[in-house]
């Protein structure tokens, strides 16, 4: 019998190989088409982003119509059949999301080295995922994470609590998912923000909707696929422009000794006494470790974006940036490197602990193929990841060369391009010499909003007229009919300085930006970038995908099938699960909106949250025979309570920290919280009764399925049956 199932496995892993493989090869020459017709025939861009957009949709469509299913097993785990290598692509799409593919190397482009601690922490995570959890878990077999806390710890209160995180958690990864999908959309179709989170969902829910985690994971398959060829082209070509060599994780380097060269030169890179640590120096720069301080500029723009998006009339929080010389009792934590390991260890246990990851080793037919499957997702995971750091040192190297110190008429084309897409924008006033008054881009309003720039028609001809700077007093200026504390001879000189390069809410330069004009820098046809793009929406949509159908089972499974009406019928339970998934993906729409930070932050938040609630849960739940039910309540509320707690402080008040640790990394104070408590209400309630404890030693040897574990996997089968 083993033998028949096992050969059954092969073949069926053969066909899909070959269906996959017939569409790697049509993928590729569908976008060989596209690029000859563009390049020998004129098409127009926007028909190009149109017919990508459609062409995936639709497969992905066509792929969740073929997979629909009203089998229990095939909508929550894929009929715990799928083979561990097409498990570890559809892990790697469902965790690569626009985080991954959009937002890493952006990050690592703002902030450089002290950006690794996401690579480091993303991938350190599947070694404790393979170490600690996926044998045991599928081992146990059931169909969610709260299944397995319900079981585990015996009651439904304990379920609910799991639930209840588990939504939490995946409402937030999902949010910042659909800001991606919204920026793909807006760039390559040219439509609004909002219609293009619309249009992109439409295209989750067709998944999803129909097939759950069957037609999600043979989708999230086919969107690795897309996701990493559309990734390796543009840099392949940007470092084959910049440096002469087409393999960009081996040519980077020649990009870093540039970016040191410029920044010296431009004034960018140098060694300076913190202005609060007597006798502390500080190296800035990009590749120097640990120089980061902290602001609440997020903050303020998503209150900018909220006001913006809404009509509303929010106060900003006062910015507050540290180390401030005039606030000398805030600290000075640059240099030190806290944050770094925080940040590190919380997207670590995060990812170890993320329900729509850790569902994903129920789907395999075996113990050992989910250790197998964690093996070729990490695998498929570095592709990306070893690729990231290349990405942004190409970019900073370019915008240093070509767009730092150069007139602001002279700028490359795509910073226009992008500009009009709100991801980039020169804050020097000589972008807006002659602009029409009222019409005057967001950053100058925000100026003018916070008195540091005034603007008087003194010709009255309707329009901004600059003029030669004037120095009012120490702290005024004036050039024409702009005057005020923003306006110095450097933002009025028309040079574009390293500091003029941000956004219409922020400073700074959008992150989410690199990936995306990564074509437009290299100089590609649009067709790359529409190649990108429907790699970006890929990576967003299939993490989209896992998220709903994990929030839509904590609702439909585990509240309530397992704990309001265990009598509900299959029927009941999948059309309640379909309409939870479109609920969810409704809300994520709506906190999409206001865009609270990068995407890579939002997803951060997640991973603290992960990291303080079902890490330490189920990492006792499988090693702690005298963990019980009080302890796991205990845990998770008390981890999920001082992580959010820490975070929106912080968020808001960069001075609340504790060794100059971020929101980013607040799991770091929750997860202890959560073992603490677990341990302490353990020990002083009754002990679980000894047909658990005899589970769990049984479950710690996860060479075979047994008996045992087929009657507690069982459970909810024969229920759902």
């Amino acid at each position: 019998m083993a033998v028949s199932s096992s050969s059954a496995q092969s073949v069926f892993r053969n066909k899909m190989a070959r269906y996959y493989g017939l569409f790697t090869i049509g993928f590729l020459v569908v976008s060989a088409i596209m690029l000859l017709l563009e390049v020998f025939a004129g098409l127009p861009s926007r028909i190009i982003g149109w017919i990508f957009l459609l062409l995936t949709m639709a497969l992905y469509a066509t792929i969740g119509i073929i997979s629909r299913t009203k089998l229990l097993d095939e909508y929550y785990v894929a009929g715990r059949n799928v083979p561990a290598v097409f498990n570890g692509m559809a892990t790697g799409a469902d965790w690569m999301s626009a985080a991954s593919f959009i937002s890493m190397a952006g990050t690592l482009f703002l902030i450089g080295y002290d950006g690794l601690a996401y690579i480091m922490g993303w991938t350190g995570g599947y070694v404790l995922l393979a170490l600690l959890f996926a044998p045991y878990l599928r081992k146990f077999g059931q169909y969610t994470i709260p299944d397995f806390v319900g079981a585990r710890f015996g009651g439904n209160t304990a379920r609910v609590v799991a639930a209840i995180c588990a939504i939490v958690v995946s409402l937030t990864y999902v949010t910042a998912q659909v800001v991606g999908v919204g920026l793909i959309m807006q760039r390559f179709v040219g439509v609004d923000f909002r219609l293009g989170v619309v249009l992109g969902l439409s295209g989750v829910l067709v998944c999803s909707f129909l097939g759950g985690m069957k037609a999600v994971t043979w989708t999230q398959v086919a969107q690795y696929i897309i996701l990493i060829t559309a990734y390796m082209i543009p840099v392949t070509f940007l470092s084959l422009k910049l440096t002469g060599f087409p393999i960009p994780q081996l040519s980077y380097g020649q990009a870093l000794q540039n970016i040191m060269r410029l920044e010296q030169e431009q004034g960018l890179s140098k060694t300076t006494e913190s202005p609060v640590v007597p006798g502390k120096f500080v190296t800035s720069g990009y590749v120097p470790p640990f120089n980061e301080g902290m602001n609440n500029a997020s903050a303020r723009a998503a209150v900018t974006q909220i006001n913006t998006q809404f009509g509303a009339s929010l106060t900003p929080p006062e910015p507050i940036t540290i180390p401030d010389a005039k606030r000398p009792e805030l600290g000075d934590w640059r240099g030190t490197p806290w944050n770094f390991l925080a940040l590190m260890a919380c997207l670590m246990l995060g990812t170890a602990g993320l329900p729509h990851i850790l569902i994903r080793f129920y789907t395999v037919p075996s113990v050992r193929e989910s250790r197998m499957s964690v093996g070729w997702s990490l695998f498929f995971i570095f592709l990306l990841y070893f690729t990231a750091p290349a990405y942004a040192a190409f970019s900073r190297w370019n915008i240093l060369e070509n767009v730092v110190g150069k007139p602001v008429g002279d700028l490359p084309a795509w910073t226009e391009t992008w500009g009009r897409n709100g991801l980039i924008a020169i804050r020097d006033f000589a972008s807006i010499d002659g602009v029409e008054i009222g019409k005057q881009p967001s950053w100058v309003k925000n100026l003018e909003k916070s008195k540091a720039v005034v603007i008087e028609d003194l010709n009255g001809n309707g329009k901004i007229d600059l003029g030669p700077f004037e120095k009012i007093d120490d702290k005024t200026g004036r050039a024409g009919e702009i005057s005020g504390t923003a306006v110095t001879e450097k933002s009025v000189d028309g040079i574009v300085q390293y500091g003029e390069i941000g956004t219409p809410t922020a400073g700074t330069i959008d992150g989410d930006l690199v990936v995306l004009s990564a074509p437009d820098i290299a100089g590609l046809p649009f067709t790359i970038g529409a190649l990108v793009a429907a790699g970006g929406l890929a990576a967003a949509l299939s993490t989209a995908d896992g998220l709903l159908v994990v929030i839509a089972s904590a609702v439909a499974h585990d509240i309530y099938f397992r704990t309001i009406n265990p009598k509900a019928s299959l029927q009941t339970r999948i059309m309640l699960g379909k309409g939870m998934i479109v609920v969810a993906a409704v809300i994520a729409a709506l906190l999409a909106l206001p865009r609270l930070a990068l995407i890579a932050q939002m997803v951060a938040w997640a991973f603290s949250m992960a990291a303080a609630t079902f890490f330490p849960i189920v990492l006792l739940g499988i090693f702690w025979r005298r963990a019980n039910g009080p302890g796991a309540i205990a845990g998770m509320i008390g981890g999920l309570v001082v992580t959010i707690f820490y975070m929106a402080m912080n968020y808001v008040n960069p001075a609340f920290n504790v060794l100059g640790i971020t929101h980013l990394a607040s799991g770091i104070f929750g997860l202890p919280v959560a073992i603490i408590l677990c341990i302490v209400f353990s020990l002083i309630t009754k002990a679980p009764p000894k047909e658990i404890q005899d589970l769990v030693d049984n479950l710690r040897n996860p060479i075979t399925d047994d008996e045992m574990m087929a009657k507690y996997g069982s459970r909810g089968s024969a229920q759902a049956h």
